[in-house]
Order: structure tokens, then C-alpha cells, then sequence
């Protein structure tokens, strides 16, 4: 029976949505440094898909790659954030733009429209 030095799920939306999106996170203790063959994994899950990465520690040069690895996904999720916090901004600032903007009037739109998707050239003469 395994022992969990650290474990945890985190939902990824919040639960009014209904989506079931996970991180799952799993280190397994080596009790005091005896076990180094432990499960060390990273879990992360959408509603229909899921990837899981191990991080093995048996060697020292799989200790050192694994911290690493983990380091490099730290570091791009972070550059990933700054991405869409600009972008989302950039987004809020055009929607921002266009609300103020006054609306054209369309001609075609005062048409009136017959059955068989033509305007009516009648009630546009009126």
C-alpha cells in the first residue's frame, strides 16, 4: 500500500459549469529517503481528454531531469498566463471601442422582406 507524501485534485472550472477538468497531482513518499522507486505524477485532464507526466526520481540523473521538466512547465505556463492576460485585455479594450461606437443605420435592413427572401420593392418605394 502506497503512502502519499502529497496528492491533490483541483478542478479546473469552477462547478457551476459542469465541466469535470482536473490537475492531479501525486508524490509518493519515499519514507524518509529508503524508497526511491515511487509514483510521482502530474495529471491534467479535460472533459475528454488526459495526459499524465511522470517524474521518476530513481537515479540522480532522473532526479535532476525530472526537476527540470518541471521547472520548464512552471516557467512556460507562466509565459502562457502573461499571453492571455494580454491578449484577454486587448479583446476587452476592442469590445470597450465598438460599444461606444454609434451604430450605422443600414438601408437594406428598413427593406421589407417577402417570402422567397427578396425585399419587396414596393414598400421600399413607400
Amino acid at each position: 500500500m502506497s503512502t502519499f507524501g502529497y496528492r491533490k485534485r483541483v478542478f479546473l472550472a469552477s462547478i457551476s459549469t459542469g465541466h469535470t477538468s482536473y490537475i492531479l497531482t501525486e508524490v509518493e513518499s519515499s519514507r524518509g529517503g529508503e524508497s526511491k522507486w515511487g509514483h510521482c505524477m502530474l495529471t491534467i485532464a479535460d472533459c475528454r481528454r488526459r495526459i499524465q507526466l511522470e517524474f521518476f526520481l530513481g537515479t540522480v540523473q532522473a532526479r535532476r531531469e525530472s526537476l527540470r521538466t518541471i521547472n520548464l512547465l512552471i516557467k512556460q505556463l507562466e509565459q502562457f498566463r502573461s499571453a492571455l492576460r494580454a491578449e484577454a485585455g486587448l479583446i476587452e479594450q476592442f469590445e470597450a471601442k465598438e460599444a461606444t461606437k454609434p451604430r450605422k443605420s443600414n438601408k437594406a435592413s428598413k427593406r421589407k422582406a417577402v417570402p422567397n427572401g427578396r425585399p419587396n420593392e414596393r414598400s421600399h418605394a413607400e
